[in-house]
């Protein structure tokens, strides 16, 4: 069982500070920060000594038979664990979709099922183990997301990555630097017991401990052989692309849950994506590129990051030109047909894209849906539109889609009245069965913004919604060597229709890794719940209603807006972290925020489908109900 030796404070505590506005944002007063704490950021003490066994039953990762589940496994969220922690098991439920073959279920009536409770500390036991309920801790200590999907690898069969047969090849234990009898810890499994399923030692495995585990205080436990992953391993960002694949050979399965298309034009082609030549009202078609004369220069996929190394010479991604031609010609593309699968009929579809262009220009995101197996045409939605000024970096953008049926996502890049150079481009395209983060906010050049801003400078997202009609906005602080990341509640539209103070919201901060492919994809984020105890100095609570305990922060269509605290992470990211995975790339870092109501959580296992909210964009110059637009191949 686990014992914590670095307790992670729950408490979060208030300081005043000011924040100087950036470029991006309008003149700000002076706000207050609640800062979740440093501790709150600290996870290499949380796995020590975390699972357990049955009697008689050896030291190994299980080969399988009845000690594997069933997909989906079935699970409940015992009434000890505090919301956060429920919200976060969730979160870490979808990373198994994305990722694995592995499914999660609120349980009905199975024998066999998780029963996910505060027991004290994050512990498990290994494999399908015992009926009635196989208890799994979680403690509100333990409520991140890596820590729970290092619980969940460890129900599923997994134990941890240096205690393989054939560890000594890759790590040395220093057994001299061992807490006194705690040696057993380090026990290497039999190679008649285990399996490393033919995958390479993963200094990056989510199941790995960090090099100071049980350390006496003379030095680290655990040297690696190879020392540029010496102050790798133990990393709690999330479960690395060898645990996803070593969990696929365990549970001998090739697919994933959620996953449903990706596509970087690695190899120069389009991904059995096609042209829909009698959609467009011209001849132009988009091309397989490398380059575009106007901009980009390169792919995303190739960018530097981190180091400043890339992984190829040359990158391809996809490239309609609006240079030529009339105004309202346009070139289309589609996607191979998909089905869904899951019972939530939600997608999301993430690219990113180029602008170069003119203002007028159009790029509009459909889905194509068929009622059966003799529709031949469908019908097409639009479910997003992206125009303006020219871009000089790759943008993310997020696409939230709801096809109940077979459909295919369409690209279409329509001119307009103006003069153009270029065109849109568009690059590693991911399409998951998951909701979309509610917020996206990119940084350009993050590294240099950081070392000539003033500490405490701020980057602000502009005015958002919640599903329920709370406004907000995200923030990111620059300090030189570090960034935090925050959330301000702020009045809105809809200030006297809600329930005020806004409580038992979960606020999940992320920092994207931008590798291309979102299963290979080990992004930071941490998570925390609006609660009541969340006070201020004078007693009122942190989330009241800014229109009557908060100041005006800015002017919007000649409106005061009113702020209330800024709540967050004053050390979400150092620089040094920054510089690893892709989490800065070509100069750009990503930051996603989602702001969701778990209320149902309290006495619940589940909550319900996300809705997509309706297009509002203005009517289309022409029908485009018209012609039969079908593929071309």
């Amino acid at each position: 069982m686990l014992r914590l030796t670095k307790k992670m404070q729950d408490s979060i505590f208030l300081v005043v500070c000011l924040v100087v506005s950036s470029t991006l944002a309008e003149s700000t007063q002076k706000s207050d920060i609640n800062d979740i704490g440093m501790d709150r950021n600290t996870t290499n003490d949380l796995l020590v000594d975390d699972t357990l066994q049955k009697p008689n039953t050896g030291r190994s990762t299980i080969l399988g038979g009845n000690a594997l589940w069933k997909s989906p496994v079935p699970y409940v969220l015992d009434k000890s664990l505090d919301l956060n922690t429920k919200g976060v098991i969730l979160r870490a439920f979808d990373q198994f979709r994305v990722k694995s073959c592995i499914d999660f279920k609120p349980r009905d009536t199975e024998e066999y099922y998780l029963s996910f409770k505060n027991l004290a500390g994050c512990w498990s036991y290994i494999g399908r183990t015992f009926i009635n309920g196989q208890e799994l801790s979680i403690d509100a200590g333990c409520d991140h997301i890596a820590i729970v999907e290092h619980t969940i690898l460890h129900a599923l069969g997994f134990y941890h990555e240096e205690i393989r047969h054939d560890r000594d090849d890759y790590v040395q234990i220093n057994f001299d630097n061992v807490i006194a009898e705690q040696e057993g810890y380090f026990k290497k499994l039999g190679s008649d017991l285990s399996t490393t399923h033919n995958v390479s030692y993963d200094y990056l495995s989510v199941m790995h401990s960090g090099k100071n585990v049980l350390s006496n205080g003379n030095g680290s436990t655990i040297i690696t052989k190879d020392p540029k992953f010496q102050n790798v391993i133990g990393q709690r960002l999330d479960m690395s692309p060898q645990d996803a694949q070593k969990l696929k050979l365990l549970y001998k399965c090739n697919s994933t849950v959620a996953s449903m298309f990706f596509c970087d034009f690695s190899n120069g082609m389009m991904c059995q994506m096609s042209q829909m030549s009698s959609c467009a009202q011209s001849g132009s078609e988009w091309e397989v590129v490398t380059e575009v004369s106007s901009g980009p220069s390169t792919d995303h996929t190739t960018l530097p990051a981190g180091t400043g190394e890339n992984g190829q010479k040359t990158g391809y991604f996809i490239y309609a030109s609006t240079s030529s031609g009339q105004e309202g010609d346009s070139a289309w593309l589609g996607t191979k047909i998909m089905s869904t699968q899951r019972e939530c009929k939600v997608q999301c579809l993430q690219f990113y894209y180029f602008h170069s262009g003119n203002e007028s220009d159009e790029l509009n995101i459909w889905i194509r849906e068929f009622q059966d197996e003799h529709d031949t045409r469908g019908t097409l939605r639009l479910m997003g539109h992206i125009t303006g000024l020219p871009t000089s970096h790759w943008k993310l953008h997020h696409v939230s889609l709801n096809a109940t049926k077979n459909f295919q996502v369409v690209f279409e890049v329509q001119k307009g009245a103006g003069n153009s150079a270029g065109g849109f481009s568009i690059d590693d395209i991911n399409l998951s069965e998951t909701e979309c983060p509610h917020v996206t906010l990119q940084i350009d050049n993050l590294e240099r913004l950081l070392s000539i801003s003033n500490i405490g400078t701020a980057i602000y997202s502009p005015r958002q919604y919640s599903k329920e009609g709370y406004a907000y906005r995200i923030v990111i602080g620059l300090y030189q060597t570090f960034l935090g990341m925050y959330v301000e509640i702020l009045s809105g539209d809809n200030d006297d229709q809600l329930k005020w103070p806004c409580l038992q919201k979960q606020a999940t901060f992320q920092m994207l890794d931008q590798t291309p492919n979102m299963k290979m994809q080990m992004s930071k984020q941490w998570s925390e719940v609006t609660q009541e105890t969340h006070k201020l100095s004078n007693g009122i609570s942190a989330w009241a209603n800014p229109r009557k305990n908060g100041s005006i922060v800015f002017h919007e269509n000649d409106e005061a807006v009113y702020g209330g605290i800024i709540f967050g992470y004053k050390y979400f990211a150092f620089l040094e972290e920054l510089q690893t995975r892709e989490f800065v790339k070509g100069g750009s870092a990503i930051f996603m925020f989602s702001f969701e109501d778990v209320t149902p959580l309290v006495n619940g296992n589940s909550l319900p489908c996300p809705q997509v909210r309706p297009m509002n964009i203005t009517a289309r110059s022409r029908n485009w109900d018209e012609g039969p637009c079908f593929l071309t191949g």
